[in-house]
């Protein structure tokens, strides 16, 4: 039976993958997805104060924060002074990457 061998090893192959593809630092529980900061784009693109939904929505994204800081197209959110504002605000640590 040559087959169960293959099946073995394309199994393994498969459950690498999947572990390269989590993100680092999240937690398994933690869904990384940006959009679920919509709540938070008045106080980071803006300069209105971080809303009771922004930060709980910071609070529960913060195991991603790192993943979002190394995103080409997010890292400027992250980092801007409205960013750290908005986290300093929520008493969400500003991650140091």
């Amino acid at each position: 039976m040559a087959t169960k061998p293959a099946q073995v090893l394309v199994a393994v192959v498969v459950l690498l993958l999947l572990c390269a593809a989590t993100p680092r630092g999240a937690d398994a529980a933690t869904a990384c997805d940006a959009t679920q900061l919509t709540p938070c784009a008045g106080a980071i693109i803006g300069s209105s104060p971080p809303t009771a939904a922004c930060c709980s929505r910071l609070k529960e994204q913060q195991p991603c924060l790192c993943t979002y800081a190394r995103d080409p197209n997010l890292q400027r959110y992250v980092n801007s002074p409205n960013g750290k504002k908005a986290m300093a605000a929520c008493k969400v640590p500003v991650p140091s990457c």
